[in-house]
């Protein structure tokens, strides 16, 4: 596998387009050169991987993934961990600090605009969060504050505040994640000083 920023493959895999729940994901053009929307795309990642790491899950690898299209290019990632006792609020936070690493990259680097910050929606995240917390008889929604629960919102909110403490760390696997295509979780303690979790039974 060739490394670096070039690497673009022939197709994207069935994983990347479809959601937690087998659905096509939207995919929004974002208006952006391919190296710096190929870096955004990075950010994206490193805030799953990084909040999740500091809230106690196990990540297991963090990629950017880009292909070849008609028209030019198409950029998706993806992060795969192991939550094990993660708190639920946690893991929400955890699924909406990709959106909102990616919005903060543009902020950072002069880049944002109305429209791009409008692509950086990650609505899969957002279900994939209400799902799952909805399994442990946590009240996620999308728009509004339920009873005994959350807003998406404020989940984001959560999300923003942990990123400001961690943005050092979220910088540097980004930018090495860019580099490199794919991380493992192993790597992207060893570039932040951060734990890498292991679970009981789990090989070292």
């Amino acid at each position: 596998m060739a490394a670096g920023t070039a690497e673009v493959i022939a197709a994207a895999p069935a994983e990347v387009l479809n959601d937690h729940r087998g659905n096509p994901k939207p995919f929004f053009e974002m208006p952006l050169p391919y190296e710096a929307a190929r870096l955004g795309t990075a950010f994206h990642e490193a805030g799953h991987a990084v909040l999740g790491m500091a809230y106690g899950t196990r990540v297991v690898r963090s990629e950017v993934i880009a292909w070849t299209t008609d028209t030019g290019w198409g950029l998706s990632g993806n992060t795969a961990f192991e939550a094990r006792g993660t708190q639920p609020w946690h893991f929400a936070a955890q699924c909406a600090a990709g959106e909102v690493a990616h919005i903060q990259y543009l902020l950072a680097y002069g880049l944002w605009t109305p429209e791009r910050a409008l692509v950086c929606a990650a609505d899969h995240d957002r279900e994939q969060a209400i799902d799952v917390l909805d399994q442990f008889g946590y009240r996620l929604d999308r728009d509004r504050v339920p009873e005994g629960g959350k807003s998406w919102g404020m989940v984001r909110g959560m999300a923003r505040r942990k990123i400001g403490y961690l943005w050092r760390e979220i910088r540097t696997v980004a930018h090495a994640m860019n580099e490199r295509t794919v991380l493992t979780g192993d790597e992207i303690a060893a570039l932040t000083g951060m734990t890498n979790p292991v679970f009981e039974g789990d090989a070292v």
